[in-house]
């Protein structure tokens, strides 16, 4: 089989050695975990439980999303920003090994990258975002991949170590996959997706079930939020086939938002015929957040690094900017005409 993933094979049985080492793992993932995140933390943590001789904890360095917490093992996760603080504090000093899943730079760790940072534990970096840092011992990486929970399967796979896949990893690595190719429609979904996720059915994942705990199980809120933002917020520029929106902190309170609920709202600009890209600004804790999605070659990756102090992967970033949110709008606006041949050269729908 053909690794999709860094590290030659002599790293590789050294990273085996690793795990047939009785130890204290810690893993973790970026803040505001995604299904992705979480689906490659808790898969690889259902896992590394089968061997039967490690203490593991997963800890997030923030709270997670509602539409999140089916997921199996979700309850055992520590919140860094939360009463556990100490604790995951505590686990993270005395770990042997820390597992970073799903972000490229330990700055995405929020208040736990110093922590991380500073820790003696052997760092194992699993991930498929773009020019990750340097910081760790193993590296398992590919920014082809679909999503990091595809690479935590080919590693185990790779390891010769499928038959220790439960259907709670299954179903875990299944969920990373899902959300993160935009339910196999991205241009990331290619054959080795789709074998991978054929082998997680057959450890017995439903895949309707994950579908509906996912998508299909919204607050009354959420649906009054996502309403209001396409019928009063969303603009559409057609000279540069570019869609945006904008949140303000009042705005989110006024429709009792939580935490994620204006997740995967920036993809329905995409929705527009012949638009390239899809921006959403949300303001929250006096910082504008920032999510861009683009089609075809256009880059916004490259853009949320050049100007929004972000990056991510082509067709899916994020960034975030200082100014308030009408000096963040204009600030995009303005860059517009700098990108609009590149815009206009898309293929057409």
């Amino acid at each position: 089989m053909k690794r999709f993933f860094t590290e030659s094979e002599e790293r590789l049985n050294a990273f085996y050695k690793l795990l047939n080492n009785p130890g204290k793992f810690v893993i973790t993932s970026h803040q505001n975990p995604d299904g992705d995140a979480f689906g490659s933390s808790l898969g690889l943590y259902f896992f590394l439980k089968s061997f039967d001789i490690h203490k593991i904890t997963v800890i997030s360095p923030t709270d997670h999303t509602d539409f999140l917490g089916w997921m199996p093992g979700v309850k055992d996760v520590l919140n860094f920003e939360s009463s556990a603080k100490e604790q995951a504090r505590q686990l993270i000093s005395e770990a042997d090994a820390i597992f970073c899943l799903d972000f490229s730079s330990l700055g995405r760790l929020k208040d736990m990258e110093e922590l991380v940072r500073n820790s003696s534990a052997v760092k194992v970096l699993i991930d498929h975002h773009q020019e990750p840092d340097q910081f760790a011992d193993f590296v398992f990486w590919n920014e082809l991949a679909s999503s990091t929970c595809e690479l935590v399967y080919q590693l185990i796979e790779a390891l010769d170590l499928t038959g220790r896949i439960s259907l709670d990893a299954a179903n875990c690595l299944y969920t990373g996959i899902l959300t993160d190719t935009g339910s196999f429609k991205f241009d990331s979904t290619g054959p080795e997706v789709h074998r991978i996720a054929g082998e997680l059915l057959r450890k017995g994942v439903r895949p309707n079930k994950i579908n509906r705990d996912l998508f299909d199980t919204n607050s009354f809120d959420r649906l009054r939020l996502l309403g209001y933002v396409l019928s009063k917020k969303m603009v559409y520029l057609p000279e540069y086939r570019v869609a945006y929106m904008k949140i303000s902190e009042s705005e989110l309170k006024q429709y009792n938002s939580k935490n994620g609920e204006t997740e995967g709202i920036v993809n329905y600009g995409l929705s527009i015929k012949d638009a390239v890209m899809s921006v959403i600004f949300i303001e929250k804790d006096q910082m504008i957040k920032i999510s861009f999605r683009s089609v075809d070659e256009f880059s916004v990756s490259q853009l949320a690094r050049d100007h929004f102090s972000g990056g991510g992967h082509h067709n899916a970033a994020g960034g975030k900017s200082d100014l308030n949110l009408e000096e963040t709008e204009q600030k995009f606006l303005n860059l517009l005409p700098f990108y609009k041949n590149q815009l206009l050269s898309q293929p057409k729908s």
